[in-house]
């Protein structure tokens, strides 16, 4: 497992789990300030990311190897490796399941849990399908989630016509604050007229891949906030590996199999240790899954400590706005004694 690191190991511990399309990379803006404010900072490449290896990436590999629990079982067994008794755990996009996974299975593990994004509402994705991909269809649509769960994405994606490092430029931008028509409201419920109400980069054009839905948002010039540079350190990482490890994980979370061994090896659990949730105030993460946020709030996480939504940021709140998350975690951090 690739892993980076900031601050002097013996320092109370963060462990910084990142999402999709992501890496370790993505918490480079933060992990030098919350080093400096007196942290040991870990952030690994997870698994099917970056440098990362001894994964089975193909459509066609031992996809169980990527089911959630194996997950949660890799950030348990850094902690292990490095000797970190305990950490503040932090996870982003897909990292924030995976941080509350962690939390819900290995509670003596986990000091603290920030969930950012992605609400935690302890409910599997697979468990929530119904038949609303049926109703989408009929509407002209298909959610994302479920076109990152067919053979044909990661082609999509990495063989994108406009080339891999303008297809993630795009994609970047067209989840982040950058892009002015992210103005996201709560949702009513699980259902298609409500969940069409989104962005086509949540609930796509149902024609159309990733690659060709991204495509008008390109920005003309480079953000303040990713610079071509920095998406170089993306676009070369994805190239290596391509996007099907990534994909696995969303394999394993609308397969009802996995998401029945999921409820089964959380039920009736709580996070019960301090909790807190961040996302960009122009981040539809935050209602993507409608009832989740109030579910994470009032009865999954039994010590919440409170959400905030950042102004100036979408989906990549740490990279958007890194100063103010930085600000919110050591804040929250030292009100628990870190």
């Amino acid at each position: 497992m690739h892993v980076r690191e900031a601050g002097e190991p013996g320092r109370p511990a963060i462990l910084l789990l990142h999402g999709f399309p992501e890496l370790s990379y993505s918490w480079r803006k933060v992990m030098q300030p919350l080093a400096d404010a007196g942290f040991h900072v870990v952030a690994p490449d997870q698994r099917g990311y970056g440098e990362t290896t001894g994964f089975d990436g193909r459509y066609d590999g031992d996809l169980a190897q990527y089911r959630m629990l194996n997950l949660v079982q890799d950030a348990s067994s850094l902690l292990r490796r490095l000797g970190i008794e305990a950490a503040h755990v932090v996870g982003h996009d897909f990292g924030s399941p995976v941080a509350a996974y962690l939390s819900l299975t290995r509670p003596e593990l986990v000091r603290s849990c920030v969930l950012m994004s992605a609400p935690f509402g302890g409910v599997p994705i697979g468990g929530r399908a119904g038949n609303v991909h049926e109703e989408l269809a009929k509407l002209g649509r298909k959610h994302y989630q479920w076109f990152y769960s067919t053979r044909e994405a990661d082609d999509d994606m990495l063989h994108a016509p406009q080339g891999l490092h303008a297809f993630l430029r795009a994609y970047y931008h067209y989840k982040s604050a950058s892009w002015k028509g992210n103005q996201p409201f709560r949702l009513e419920g699980w259902t298609a007229a409500e969940l069409a109400k989104m962005p086509t980069y949540y609930v796509m054009e149902l024609d159309k891949g990733m690659a060709q839905t991204v495509a008008p948002y390109m920005p003309e010039k480079q953000a303040s906030w990713l610079t071509d540079a920095e998406l170089d350190v993306y676009a070369k990482a994805f190239a290596h590996t391509g996007f099907q490890p990534g994909l696995n994980w969303y394999r394993c979370m609308t397969d009802a199999k996995f998401a029945a061994e999921l409820s089964a090896a959380t039920a009736g659990k709580k996070i019960e240790m301090p909790s807190m949730f961040i996302a960009g105030a122009s981040d539809w993460g935050v209602y993507q899954k409608p009832g989740e946020l109030e579910r994470m709030q009032e009865s999954v996480c039994t010590d919440f400590r409170g959400a905030h939504l950042v102004d100036g940021a979408g989906h990549w709140v740490q990279q958007e706005q890194p100063a103010r998350t930085t600000e919110l975690l050591v804040r929250f951090l030292l009100t628990i004694g870190a």
